[in-house]
């Protein structure tokens, strides 16, 4: 590499922001060559766990402030046993990798650049153990079993192994049908399109790519099995769990086969209307609590990315505001927000055979779009956007909202939507959920008067509010009116048929103005309940004084 594509490199990574898993800086030369080993075996394991081609050392940038400050490292003048430092560390290295070293001349600062392959099935071991970044932290790999495991399968598609004992007689007829017909539908216009209802279920399957020359994989059974051959599969698991985690407690497990069981799963969630009261409009605005589309999408992705290694089943939990989709490991090639913009095409997949039968049954794409789409539905719908932020490096949750978080941001969608970019709402989505954003993306937002407040402490701006005419809302901290507490609690007894003390404080509290404190926003509570029931007349108590139970009045 020239020394200009060296800078750019650098200015590159520099651009994350932050050291990564798979990204080390370094601003001395204080590193024995030991160490040096073991940060390679790290580095290139952590670039198999986290699915990028390289990972890179940088010598002569500060870690916390990415200052760039120069180095002595002088990797090429050091020595180790006798001899050249670089025999040393590449004969101790096993398997092999061909690391590359760079010395880099930075605007008059010499930095030293390693450009590490990521492992590939195998992980990559110094002097006979291997490391792994976790964090910041370099810590041996052995510790951490879940990520061993992945890497010793990162070039394995389970999904598309045959299944010994399985035959196509373990498959769900039914779910067979609906196959076939959607399939016939998805290719009408292919030239083999008449043929289709004179295959055989065995060509079918084949065409389908859910079986290999009429032998049965691990997709044809996570697909289309029975629910009594799920044995087959053990102790791998292809279920779906749902979980209603609200006043009302219940549960119900779904399992093979999971293209007819995203259906049955939807059923379950109660999807009711949403209204939006906007300021420079007559009627109110009402839309559907969920997108099904969504719901499917987010279903469909949890199958078809699942780490199955990890045998563990999907969950779907249903809370009073929100849906929450878990499935086992972490995203496998980027991150959720890579594919927010939908311009991110995925090039490698856990599971390719299990995507590209479930491409052709029309459950979901291979373009990577079904998160924008799902971005898009709550945009329209004048929802928060979907979020990943708890996704962990073994699980990737996905919650979906299902009313409001900030008034103002919604009604801003609706009078203004054609005014923002979608950059722009994902950034003010972050905003109002206090979620972090960088400092680019603020002076973005600082620069079109979207936002006011000293970095990070960021907020909605003023001329926002006055374009939704709650000045007062905004002077008080996008506190909402009493009328919208009220509607929430009654909303709630609607819909429950009760509501406790805990149940009231859970739903309101933390929708109370930042400006009161605790014991504010609890008086203030108080007084809200006091007036819907002496003065409204709305609820009832039909529980004690210290231990109320709220119900509608008129059933009281």
């Amino acid at each position: 590499m020239s020394n200009d594509d060296l800078i750019l490199l650098l200015d590159d990574l520099l651009q994350q922001g932050k050291e990564l898993e798979w990204l080390e800086f370094k601003k001395g030369d204080a590193t024995d060559n030991q160490r040096l080993g073991r940060y390679i075996s790290g580095l290139s394991n952590a670039a198999n766990f986290c699915n990028v081609q390289f990972s890179y050392l940088v010598f002569g940038v500060e870690d916390d402030t990415l200052n760039i400050l120069g180095t002595n490292f002088k990797y090429n003048s050091r020595k180790e046993k006798g001899g050249e430092l670089d025999f040393y560390i590449r004969r101790s290295l096993n398997p092999s990798i061909n690391f590359e070293h760079f010395i880099c001349d930075y605007y008059g600062k010499t930095l030293e650049i390693f450009k590490i392959p990521a492992a590939l099935n195998v992980p990559v071991s110094f002097e006979n153990e291997a490391w792994i970044r976790i964090s910041s932290s370099l810590v041996e790999l052995k510790k951490y079993p879940d990520h061993l495991r992945y890497i010793l399968n990162s070039h394995k598609d389970w999904s598309s192994e045959i299944v010994k004992d399985a035959t196509i007689d373990d498959l769900d007829e039914f779910a067979l049908q609906k196959a076939r017909s959607i399939y016939k539908e998805k290719n009408k216009n292919k030239p083999f399109y008449a043929d289709i209802d004179n295959w055989s279920d065995a060509v079918f399957l084949d065409k389908l790519k859910v079986t290999i020359h009429g032998k049965v994989t691990n997709t044809a059974l996570i697909l289309l099995g029975k629910t009594e051959a799920a044995h087959l599969l053990s102790p791998k698991v292809a279920q779906i769990t749902w979980k209603l985690d609200t006043e009302e407690k219940a549960y119900e497990h779904f399992s093979m086969p999971l293209f007819l069981s995203v259906n049955e799963v939807l059923a379950k969630i109660r999807n009711v209307n949403y209204k939006f009261f906007p300021t420079n409009q007559l009627i109110s605005v009402e839309v559907p609590k969920y997108d099904n589309e969504s719901i499917l999408e987010a279903l469909n992705n949890c199958i078809a990315h699942q780490d199955y290694s990890l045998n563990s089943r999907i969950i779907v939990t249903e809370k009073i505001n929100k849906l929450i989709f878990e499935n086992a490991g972490r995203f496998f090639e980027g991150n959720a927000e890579d594919y927010f913009l939908g311009e991110k095409t995925p090039k490698h997949y856990r599971n390719k055979w299990l995507v590209e039968a479930m491409v052709n049954l029309n459950m979901i794409d291979s373009m990577g779009y079904g998160i924008y789409r799902m971005l898009k539905s709550q945009k329209e719908r004048y929802f928060p956007l979907p979020d990943y932020i708890n996704s962990t490096n073994s699980e990737v949750i996905l919650e979906i909202y299902g009313n409001s978080i900030d008034e103002n941001y919604s009604k801003l969608l609706i009078e203004k939507k054609n005014d923002l970019t979608t950059t722009e709402i994902i950034l003010l989505d972050k905003v109002q959920k206090k979620q972090p954003i960088s400092q680019d993306a603020a002076r973005l937002l600082k620069r079109n008067n979207l936002v006011e407040g000293r970095f990070p402490n960021m907020y909605i701006a003023s001329h926002i509010a006055e374009a939704t005419n709650s000045k007062a809302d905004y002077i008080k901290n996008r506190g909402f009116d009493d009328a919208y507490y009220k509607k929430l609690i009654l909303d709630f007894i609607k819909e429950y048929g009760k509501a406790t003390k805990e149940d009231i404080d859970k739903l309101i509290l933390d929708k109370l103005s930042q400006v009161l404190d605790e014991s504010q926003k609890k008086n203030k509570l108080r007084n809200l309940i006091y007036a819907m029931h002496n003065k409204d007349k709305s609820i009832a108590n039909k529980g004690s004084t210290r231990k109320p139970i709220w119900i509608l009045f008129l059933s009281k």
